[in-house]
């Protein structure tokens, strides 16, 4: 059986799909509008992976209310056709912004952490996730897979995605721009590591619904961060910046461990080393 890719991007959905390979059906926007064309794509899949952490147009801005009423208005037609085919599993790849910001001393990640989106476009994620969830049944399984800090290199256009790659860039003007006082801790996790998870839920459906954070399971603050950036090149370190587009906090990864055996396999070093290869230092 196939497998599609709705609402997909331009960095994760390409590894999904090569993962894929023939299985892969990708399923343009403008399908979304066809409910006939849609089904006819959708009719030979076992499985389909809506990528909804963000508006499709990439021009609408996260805080933006318009960012809400366009993904809302995108996953409608793909919960629509989820519930004509009868027998699909979907899987919705979503972010982290639904969580309320960890601090020292709070709970990690988890799947009891409260849900709380931190801007416009993760409310318009919420609600798909949460229509989804309602509709789960045995026939029709839903995952809701939501990631921490995505970093890695896209197999097509520009090199280097994520805060890793941004400051491996910003080193060459001589600073790095520190979002919040440096104090707050990130998890992150390679994009390949991520595509593993997708695959293993793919393999092992949930019984009728299920909730995944996907991360390493360990943190550093953006201070100590920083100051490794600053021991390769020497940059200067600016804090203070905007932290608005950031996702702080420790994922608990003992869920992922218990449910698929996952642990990551590319570590923050090798991210770093992968982040400065790309920018050529």
């Amino acid at each position: 059986m196939r497998v599609a890719i709705s609402a997909s991007d331009a960095f994760v959905a390409p590894y999904i799909a090569e993962m894929l390979g023939d299985s892969a059906v990708v399923v343009p926007d403008e399908a979304l509008s066809d409910a006939t064309s849609l089904d006819a794509m959708l009719t030979p899949c076992s499985a389909l992976i809506h990528i909804n952490s963000r508006p499709a147009d990439t021009s609408v801005g996260r805080t933006d209310r318009e960012a809400y009423i366009t993904m809302r208005e995108a996953s409608r037609p793909i919960l629509d056709a989820v519930d004509r085919h009868g027998g699909l599993h979907l899987v919705i790849l979503g972010t982290l912004r639904v969580h309320p910001q960890w601090s020292a001393g709070e709970a990690y990640y988890g799947l009891e952490s409260t849900l709380a989106p931190r801007d416009t476009a993760a409310e318009g994620q919420l609600w798909m996730e949460e229509n989804a969830l309602e509709r789960a049944e045995a026939e029709r399984p839903v995952s809701i897979v939501r990631a921490s800090n995505v970093q890695g290199m896209p197999l097509e256009g520009p090199p280097g995605n994520g805060l890793l790659h941004r400051w491996a860039e910003e080193c060459q003007i001589g600073w790095i721009n520190i979002p919040g006082d440096g104090s707050d801790i990130k998890d992150f996790i390679h994009v390949e590591d991520l595509v593993r998870v997708v695959d293993a839920v793919l393999s092992s459906p949930p019984p009728t619904r299920e909730s995944i954070a996907v991360g390493s399971g360990k943190g550093i603050s953006m201070e100590d961060l920083a100051s490794i950036y600053q021991q390769r090149t020497g940059c200067d370190l600016e804090f203070g910046q905007s932290d608005e587009e950031e996702v702080f906090g420790i994922v608990d990864a003992w869920g992922l461990e218990e449910r698929f055996g996952f642990r990551p396999q590319i570590s923050l070093e090798e991210m770093i080393g992968e982040a400065f290869e790309a920018a050529g230092h």
